[in-house]
């Protein structure tokens, strides 16, 4: 585990340390800073577009191949019931806000390696405790 305490002008340093492709399981409170990470990640990608959770829609793809998942409340179920699970197996950088426990292990069942960046606040800003990197 990579422990980092930043402020919102620090969020390189998470970025830098995140996996190009594969799948990045974010979890941390409501407003916690999921989506602003997402930004930072495709920003640093040199993507200009606007990036909004994709809470009703489950998924958006910016760029090439960033996609972006919110799965709230509903976690691997929301990924099944949107027949969105093999998108997971492709190519690219999948971000998916809400991640659980179930997600990871149906990942690993399947020999697949995921990132996992747990937000949370802290004195400097926010706390970003950064699994599996």
């Amino acid at each position: 585990m990579i422990e980092l305490n930043l402020g919102l002008d620090e969020l390189e340093e998470v970025v830098k340390i995140l996996p190009q492709s594969g799948v990045v399981i974010l979890q941390g409170n409501l407003a916690s800073g999921k989506t602003t990470l997402v930004k930072a990640i495709v920003k640093a990608r040199g993507i200009d577009t606007e990036v909004t959770s994709p809470t009703f829609s489950v998924m958006q793809s910016y760029g090439d191949k960033i996609y972006h998942y919110d799965i709230y409340q509903n976690g691997l179920d929301a990924i099944l019931q949107n027949g969105l699970f093999e998108n997971l197996l492709e190519e690219g950088l999948h971000l998916v806000e809400w991640g659980d426990e179930r997600l990871e292990k149906a990942l690993e069942n399947l020999g697949e390696k995921c990132v996992k960046v747990v937000i949370s606040p802290s004195q400097k800003g926010r706390k970003y405790e950064v699994y599996g990197a």
